[in-house]
């Protein structure tokens, strides 16, 4: 993206979009990546959308939604759980860098998610601050228990609309950003197999659909 005026939250997301349906066919346009977007961006940033993603090494956002320098600022955590510094990250993203988007991006065959279901139905237990993550990623396992999914999908699915709304309940600002309009949040299920994203969650976009992973 080279333009300097800042997109709405609804041409931001169209943008990446559109990055993902050129990494899905196979005709990536790799933007942004020369001497030249180097140069461009080296004084200041302003990434039209802020990424907060699991760590997982097969969600490299900038390969999946064919982007370049300064186009996204990257937040990752195993299962995308949220911490104080994800939190102050991502309002660093909006109310700083005026980023119009934020993107929660979760995935098939998660280890966090999968680790919790067991940790849930089967009683095992995790060591070190894997612990953590695991605690953190419960509160959505059991929700979709309660709500009677039993697909891997569903218990994904429903993590990163736990994500979503999560952020925007403990995240003031960002709250405010969405209600004024000047940002946007969605949660997006991304399919390692065929390189797809697809709504799941999406607060402040004017145009979208939430779709079935």
């Amino acid at each position: 993206m080279t333009e300097t005026l800042t997109p709405t939250p609804d041409e931001a997301f169209a943008l990446l979009l559109a990055g993902n349906r050129r990494f899905t066919a196979g005709t990536p346009e790799h933007p942004n990546q020369d001497a030249a977007r180097r140069a461009a961006t080296a004084p200041a940033q302003s990434p039209f959308a802020v990424l907060f993603g699991c760590s997982d090494s097969r969600l490299a956002a900038e390969i999946i939604f064919d982007q370049g320098l300064g186009d996204l600022f990257v937040v990752r955590t195993a299962g995308h759980v949220l911490g104080a510094e994800v939190l102050g990250s991502v309002e660093y993203g909006v109310g700083v860098l005026d980023s119009p988007l934020v993107v929660v991006l979760g995935h098939d065959s998660c280890g966090a998610v999968a680790a919790t279901r067991a940790a849930v139905e089967e009683g095992t237990t995790a060591t070190g601050f894997v612990r953590d993550v695991i605690e953190r990623v419960t509160p959505s396992v059991l929700a979709a228990r309660a709500a009677g999914r039993t697909d891997d999908a569903d218990f994904i699915s429903t993590h990163i609309e736990h994500t979503v709304t999560l952020l925007l309940e403990r995240s003031a600002a960002l709250a405010d950003a969405v209600a004024q309009g000047r940002t946007a949040v969605v949660g997006l299920f991304y399919r390692l197999t065929d390189g797809t994203a697809h709504v799941v969650s999406a607060r402040g976009l004017k145009n979208t659909t939430v779709t079935n992973p």
